[in-house]
């Protein structure tokens, strides 16, 4: 089969985030079988070795500059051009500003010369280059949609967590509207868990939704040789995505302070690339680490006594508490940051969904050594046994295989 991958985000290295992660580790697996040609943007950050290194899992790999906000028009003036653009448009700035015309024109050219037998979106974002058209002309147009910006904006605004809650509340209706019409082009839907079958089934229609989680990559996460004990705790993500962002402030704001009042020498790193202004001001807070992009977060894991996954909004499978259950590192989440993993019998995470809930369990793990072996050891079988980008790979193959040869 060919198959076309688009891609706004560069998705190399695998190490960055998860949408970078997802999309390198199903295209090379389709890569294996069937002929794939990847479409991306780069940023001025992407190296000449990356691109190198992502051409040799493809068989062709085309570039285009990738958008940046100082393309976009500033100040009032322009916030009220894009909102108008959405208004008349029914799509959102967050996805337009990353439309290419070059780019589109390629994938047009490549589309209607018929050089592939199927699609895919590798993010709902993506879905701004595929024409209603494009349907009648290959076999299979699947949107990986990773996540619902309806239901993401929905989740911050329940939470708290939005930024602009008065704006978003004016956008919540047009984005609900926007994801209606925009999967009437898609031949297939892919969600990562039962819960976004759930939410998604009333927006997908008739469109079938399949499921296909996240995975890890057991070589780059192997097991803990030993379980280090002392008071470390950490947390690892994208530190300039905003359900990260949050969960780093309310991880050092909220729960540290008061398990710094039984335990004086717990120790938290925020590990992940790109730290925003406000993450780089939590290291100024007593037992707090930031520490940047980091040569290897196995490392930073394997040293760490506890993971804390204390996500407010963000749906979907998390791939920081995969990772972190592959390392063989006890974690604590909230019911966000274990979405789509069952961890309750037997146990293999401890739930967490207040202040003090977080206080009391990983005050558990500090104080219970057997308890840390325990979660450790069923937490790394879960994901060998259903959470490996093997698993997820095939199950993304049958989508696109399943009328397509």
């Amino acid at each position: 089969m060919r198959i076309l991958m688009i891609s706004a985000t560069f998705p190399y290295p695998p190490t960055l985030g998860g949408t970078q992660i997802r999309t390198f580790y199903l295209l090379k697996h389709l890569s294996q079988h069937h002929e794939v040609t990847l479409v991306t943007q780069r940023s001025a950050e992407v190296a000449e070795a990356e691109i190198n290194a992502l051409a040799a899992h493809v068989d062709q790999l085309v570039c285009f500059p990738r958008p940046t906000v100082a393309d976009l028009q500033s100040g009032v003036s322009g916030k009220i051009s894009r909102f108008a653009h959405f208004l008349a448009t029914g799509t959102p700035p967050s996805t337009t500003y990353l439309h290419a015309p070059a780019m589109q024109q390629w994938i047009d050219d490549w589309v209607e010369g018929g050089h592939c037998d199927a699609i895919t979106c590798e993010h709902s974002v993506n879905e701004v280059f595929v024409r209603p058209s494009y349907r009648q002309r290959v076999q299979k147009v699947v949107v990986d949609i990773h996540s619902s910006l309806y239901g993401t904006l929905l989740n911050q605004l329940q939470t708290g967590t939005a930024e602009k809650p008065r704006r978003d509340r004016i956008n919540l209706p047009l984005l609900r509207r926007y994801e209606r019409r925009y999967v009437q082009k898609f031949s297939d839907l892919v969600i990562t868990t039962e819960a976004d079958r759930q939410f998604f089934a009333p927006i997908a229609g008739a469109t079938p939704l399949h499921v296909v989680p996240n995975g890890v990559d057991l070589a780059q996460f192997p097991y803990r040789s030993a379980d280090p004990g002392g008071y470390s705790l950490v947390f690892v993500g994208a530190m300039d995505y905003i359900a990260n962002v949050d969960t780093a402030k309310y991880l050092a704001q909220a729960i540290l302070p008061p398990l710094r009042q039984r335990y004086p020498d717990v120790t938290l790193y925020l590990v992940g690339n790109k730290p925003t202004a406000a993450v780089q001001a939590l290291g100024n807070l007593p037992g707090v680490i930031v520490t940047g992009r980091v040569p290897s977060v196995a490392d930073y894991l394997h040293q760490a006594t506890v993971c804390v996954v204390p996500m407010r909004i963000g749906f979907g499978i998390k791939n920081k508490t995969l990772e972190a259950m592959a390392a063989g590192v006890p974690v604590v989440a909230s019911d966000r940051g274990l979405e789509g993993l069952a961890v309750d019998q037997p146990q293999r995470a401890l739930r967490a969904n207040s202040m003090e809930e977080y206080v009391g369990a990983i005050g558990q793990l500090f104080d219970q050594p057997d308890l840390r072996a325990t979660l450790s050891a069923q937490g790394r079988k879960l994901i060998e046994d259903t959470f490996t980008w093997e698993r997820a790979g095939q199950a993304y193959e049958s989508v696109l295989s399943s009328t397509a040869s």
